[in-house]
């Protein structure tokens, strides 16, 4: 994905985990400190804003698991060098995807 991202030039993805049952935590930790930081080194100086499309039984393990939570505040914090938005609507993640046009 990173590579053909590069390859590309696209900074904006759409990640579909709609059929994942469940997020293993090492999968979260390692997203969350070693994925995300080599994206923005590579990607730079263009921003990652991933759209995550999330069932509702996946979108709830990551708002009640305390270690799932953990991960997924630490992954959405504004302070982070990119952008990660949770949705369970595929319309909704395409809007915040899509750029401002005025």
């Amino acid at each position: 994905m990173l590579e053909a991202a590069e390859a590309s030039g696209i900074s904006d993805w759409l990640l579909d985990v709609r059929r994942r049952q469940k997020t293993p935590v090492e999968l979260s930790a390692w997203v969350s400190t070693h994925f995300y930081p080599e994206v923005v080194a590579r990607l730079a100086p263009r921003r990652l804003r991933m759209a995550v499309l999330s069932s509702p039984a996946l979108t709830e393990s990551y708002r009640v698991d305390p270690e799932q939570k953990k991960y997924v505040a630490y992954s959405t914090d504004p302070a982070r060098p990119y952008d990660i938005g949770l949705f369970e609507d595929e319309g909704q993640a395409m809007s915040w995807l899509r750029p401002n046009i005025r």
